[in-house]
């Protein structure tokens, strides 16, 4: 009995299927199953959150609500500061507050650490949605604006804000240094906040870069207080007008109230 093709070029049923191919071995299915799990795991999407945070739209928010939450920090921090006109002691309890608050159900200046790391976090994060959201706009707009018309649209504050926020992000720095945990300061006292103010405030150097990092950090508010309602969604032209009033009024009161506490120390009005 014939064993091969017909001559007519039809397979007979001992013919072996075209394209048909014996198994690579005992291990040829496990491969195989192998091969099609990893394909699922590259298929499997990350946790929301992430893919979320991995958009535009994702960064956008991330910022705003950081800004929200740093906005609302050094408005608070101002408002304290204000007891430097009162004197050492409204100054000194007011820092013992802070240290003491939420004692004993949380350990001694628990609540306190719990809002630096907030606010660190909240800072890292700010500082990296921004520079993503500025490397996909570049890559989405490779060439420059062509007309000086796009440039002069823009506001001060807008062109600034990555100025302004590495003088911020500096400034910081030296502010913890300075005054929260005191190795800059040469005269820097554990539980003395009033007292380490004003040494600090003393030295004129000092003094100048705390002006200058405030009136960078005026303008970085006027900017953020604008556009994250906008990052938000909420930017109808209707309310344009109090967007506007809030920002400057925001970033009036931060920015002068904090000048004014080393200009305060330079001319004794504060000593």
């Amino acid at each position: 009995m014939a064993t091969g093709p017909s001559r007519s070029g039809q397979r007979t049923s001992l013919d072996p299927p075209k394209g048909d191919s014996a198994p690579a071995g005992p291990g040829g299915g496990a491969s195989a199953r192998a091969a099609d799990r990893g394909a699922e795991r590259v298929e499997r999407r990350r946790p929301w959150l992430l893919e979320f945070y991995g958009s535009a739209v994702g960064k956008k928010y991330v910022m705003a609500i950081t800004g929200i939450l740093l906005m609302a920090f050094v408005f608070a921090h101002t408002i304290g500061n204000l007891k430097l006109y009162v004197g050492a002691e409204a100054m000194n309890f007011y820092g013992e507050w802070l240290r003491d608050f939420g004692y004993p159900a949380l350990p001694h200046s628990g609540v306190l650490w719990l809002l630096r790391i907030t606010l660190l976090v909240s800072v890292a994060l700010h500082i990296h949605a921004s520079y993503a959201l500025t490397q996909m706009n570049r890559h989405a707009r490779p060439g420059k604006y062509q007309s000086k018309r796009d440039y002069v649209a823009a506001t001060f504050a807008a062109r600034t804000m990555r100025w302004t926020g590495v003088i911020v992000g500096l400034f910081i720095v030296f502010h913890l240094l300075d005054l929260t945990w005191g190795p800059v300061n040469p005269d820097f006292e554990h539980g003395d906040p009033y007292g380490n103010t004003v040494a600090s405030f003393q030295r004129v150097p000092v003094s100048l870069f705390y002006i200058v990092a405030n009136l960078a950090l005026g303008v970085h508010l006027y900017h953020g207080a604008w556009s994250l309602f906008q990052s938000l969604g909420i930017n109808n032209r209707r309310f344009n007008h109090w967007r506007r009033m809030f920002a400057t009024a925001f970033a009036a009161f931060v920015t002068l109230g904090n000048v004014a506490f080393p200009i305060a120390v330079l001319v004794g009005i504060i000593r």
